[in-house]
């Protein structure tokens, strides 16, 4: 792996010192904010995993080599850049190839997580089964990746533009676990709960620490996903989130928008409608995500 993935000088030190290491996605700065939040926002994450006695570790694709951990201007460049690719597990090894600057979705994180040995991967939602999949078969390939890939993935759950009943039944099909941190409800990315249960409910770090080391003990294949619901403060009504993606999903069968086009635009489009309340959420979750999945990481490591 020494030919394709190179270490932070920061992540390279606290592997050598035996902390624990969180990774953190790219795609949403790249594709997920606009600039300056996305950068801004990348840099606060980090400085919170940082503050829980972790060491962040941002993946994404420059220059031929996958990247564990970002310097400064890397993030800087990732977050300004107009051509970045959206890099799934189909996409990694063209874009490793080919040198494309590339930001690693939910599904590229954990391949690239495992393979550097990172247990713990903070992120703010997880892709799904899209609403009307039984005709468009549009499932994500984040759902694959928890299904044989050993990294925890703490989340606000899934965004409700996506059809939750199904993930989950996706998710129970494929034998990984839904863990609700602090609640017995599944959260819903803006809102704090949604109408489906958690298969278990874990209220301290060091409990999914310990459920995650026993499973892969058990030589369980795959992740989890460790579900922490958004702050109450943060949370959006869930009638008035469900209209404004109603009318997004709406614009987008009408705009013919397809495939991976589909969550930027309705992403964009719920933040147009909700005159950028749904952004100052996703900014929030993701740092209440990112202090629960330091302290995670930190037990893990500890056992």
């Amino acid at each position: 792996m020494r030919e394709f993935l190179t270490y932070s000088k920061e992540v390279e030190e606290g592997m050598a010192a035996g902390k624990a290491i969180v990774a953190l996605e790219s795609t949403i700065i790249s594709h997920g904010m606009p600039y300056p939040q996305n950068v801004e926002m990348a840099r606060k994450v980090e400085q919170i995993i940082r503050d829980n006695g972790a060491v962040p570790a941002t993946i994404a694709i420059m220059d031929g080599k996958i990247k564990i951990g970002l310097s400064e201007e890397e993030l800087e460049t990732l977050g300004t850049s107009k051509n970045a690719r959206k890099t799934s597990r189909r996409d990694l090894a063209y874009v490793v190839a080919s040198k494309e600057i590339g930001a690693t979705t939910v599904a590229s994180t954990m391949i690239c997580a495992e393979l550097a040995g990172i247990k713990v991967f903070v992120t703010g939602g997880i892709g799904g089964v899209h609403r009307g999949a039984e005709e468009t078969m549009d499932i994500s390939a984040d759902l694959e990746e928890l299904a044989s890939t050993n990294v925890a993935v703490v989340c606000a759950g899934v965004k409700s533009i996506l059809d939750i009943g199904l993930t989950l039944e996706y998710l129970e099909t494929k034998g990984v676990p839904v863990v609700g941190f602090q609640t017995d409800k599944f959260p819903a990315f803006y809102t704090a709960t949604s109408e489906f249960d958690s298969n278990f409910r874990l209220d301290e770090p060091i409990q999914v620490a310990r459920m995650l080391k026993v499973k892969w003990d058990l030589g369980l294949i795959g992740g989890a996903i460790i579900a922490n619901p958004i702050p109450a403060e943060d949370s959006l009504a869930e009638e008035y989130i469900d209209s404004i993606i109603t009318t997004a999903l709406n614009e987008a069968t009408e705009n013919g928008v397809k495939g991976k086009d589909v969550t930027p635009f309705l992403l964009g489009k719920v933040k147009e409608l909700t005159e950028g309340k749904s952004l100052e959420s996703n900014i929030a979750l993701v740092y209440n995500n990112a202090t629960v999945g330091a302290k995670i990481a930190v037990e893990l490591n500890n056992l």
